[in-house]
């Protein structure tokens, strides 16, 4: 063998990614995953209330879902763990079958994410418009906010002065050092104020006991029968639908933030297998969590997997091995640190009055109608599907009026040849029959075609629909200008479409 032998050290290294041999990188990401862990423990909880499941089964499935999805995820620093929008979707599953058949439905939603996935769902993504995504994150950070509002009424007096210290501090701290976080500095000092001076307030173990050990892998208590496969198929279809739009709707916004690109199709996968290892493990399922993302990429500056890895190990060490003093964290902090995230969620520039006078006001709406549906509903995914076809209406409706006609008469008058300009399709096509003027043209017409594209059999129709009423005059028309896929789609549908042909 020719060339030095490489040794094992060497090609570790070679394998190892540059960020490993970082240590400000390996500080950011430590310190983003033990934030965003401490953020998860009191939205697991309340996400396990809407499910009507153990507080234990929403902190397992956090766990399950960080440590799989940091593996076989798509979107490095994302984090994925137990969701509102996931909960609410399979709360009634609970509520009328019970746990076994909950977890029973997470299985297999994994299942048919793995599936859609591998068909290629996240291409759909491309259809999302610009004017949508603003909407959602709008929406995103409005409901993180109004999920808080609970935790600042009916409270103690003493909340509002320590939220309002610990707003003060992530406003301010950062502009001293940035080595540690500023969300991880609030929770803490205000844990030390609140113990110390033995203030009354409410605190992270009012919300549920913490588990105090492991979870156990398991098969979920349900017959495996059909009976049982087309109960829960519906709620698990659903489910995957619902959490691979709220992952890949985020992991497009962390690619826009961090101004890099993810594997969408990887991600997907990802989310399936998370949500089967999830099911297993007794957890209640989930998806990619926007507000804690948020808190990991834009409020740590964490950028690779270990943040998302060390989000849930560290999520159970500090409920198995920390609890009592976990549960001593006033909510306070964390309401503190979720208004911070919420506040830097939403997009300002897209409410501004100099953006808003330049934007099309079909742009606007479309904003609108996607934050007002996400916010009525408290469904980022279905949000996202109106506010979508909300777009593709005023789209529609905008290029309709692209298509115009213009006549010029040839000298004597034995030829008129209409120049059509712009885009056939459903929404132009039907005012196209309108412009020719059929009763005095003369015995030969032209339609130009060659500024103008067909994209539909609504397009040919109509075409045909002016052939005839021409030729009820008896008078020929040509069809001149085609580019090619307009004359495969003209040759192949024309004289097709109408019973009379």
């Amino acid at each position: 063998m020719s060339g030095s032998a490489v040794s094992p050290a060497a090609l570790l290294r070679g394998l190892k990614p540059d960020w490993l041999n970082d240590p400000k990188v390996w500080r950011t990401e430590i310190l983003g995953g033990l934030v965003v862990a401490l953020a998860l423990i009191p939205e697991a909880i309340s996400f396990s209330v809407i499910a009507g499941v153990d507080p234990a089964i929403g902190l397992f499935a956090s766990f399950t879902m960080a440590v799989t999805i940091a593996i076989v995820g798509g979107r490095p620093a994302m984090i994925s763990a137990a969701t509102g929008a996931v909960a609410l979707v399979t709360a009634p599953m609970n509520r009328e079958h019970g746990l076994g058949y909950l977890i029973a439905t997470v299985i297999l939603a994994g299942v048919f994410q793995i599936a859609l996935g591998a068909l290629g769902v996240a291409k759909l993504m491309r259809f999302v418009p610009r004017s949508v995504m603003a909407g959602f994150v709008n929406s995103l950070a409005i409901l993180i906010f109004m999920a808080q509002v609970p935790e600042m009424t009916d409270v103690p007096w003493a909340v509002y002065p320590l939220m309002a210290a610990g707003l003060a501090l992530m406003v301010f701290f950062p502009k001293i050092t940035t080595v540690v976080p500023a969300p991880l500095v609030s929770i803490v000092i205000l844990t030390v104020i609140t113990v110390a001076a033995g203030i009354a307030v409410p605190t992270v173990g009012d919300k549920g006991e913490l588990p105090s050990s492991l979870p156990v892998p398991g098969l979920p208590d349900v017959p495996f029968t059909l009976d049982t496969l087309t109960t829960i198929a519906p709620y698990a279809f659903a489910m995957a639908l619902v959490g691979l739009m709220e992952s890949l709707m985020t992991a497009k916004l962390v690619d826009d933030i961090t101004d890099t690109r993810s594997s969408k199709t990887r991600e997907s996968i990802g989310q399936g297998i998370a949500n089967i290892v999830t099911g297993f493990f007794g957890g209640m399922g989930g998806c990619a969590m926007i507000g804690q993302t948020m808190i990991n990429v834009k409020v740590s500056g964490a950028r690779t997997r270990l943040s998302t890895f060390l989000a849930g190990a560290f999520l159970m060490v500090l409920c198995i091995v920390f609890g009592p003093v976990v549960s001593d964290i006033p909510m306070a902090a964390l309401v503190a640190v979720m208004v911070m995230v919420s506040f830097t969620t939403f997009d300002w520039h897209s409410i501004a009055p100099k953006t808003l006078k330049r934007m099309p006001a079909g742009e606007i709406a479309v904003m609108a109608i996607t934050v007002a549906v996400v916010v009525a509903t408290h469904n980022l995914a279905i949000g996202v599907v109106v506010g979508s076809i909300t777009a593709m209406v005023v789209f529609a409706r905008r290029v309709a009026h692209l298509a115009q006609v213009t006549a010029v008469t040839d000298p004597d008058h034995a030829t008129v040849v209409y120049l059509v300009t712009g885009e056939l399709f459903f929404a132009s096509s039907n005012d196209l029959v309108g412009q020719f003027d059929y009763a005095t043209d003369p015995k030969k017409v032209v339609i130009d075609l060659s500024a103008a594209h067909i994209w539909d059999a609504s397009s040919v129709a109509a075409l045909d629909a002016i052939e005839t009423k021409y030729a009820q005059r008896g008078k020929t028309v040509e069809i001149t200008g085609l580019n090619e896929p307009s004359a495969h789609l003209h040759g192949k549908l024309s004289g097709e479409l109408t019973a009379s042909h």
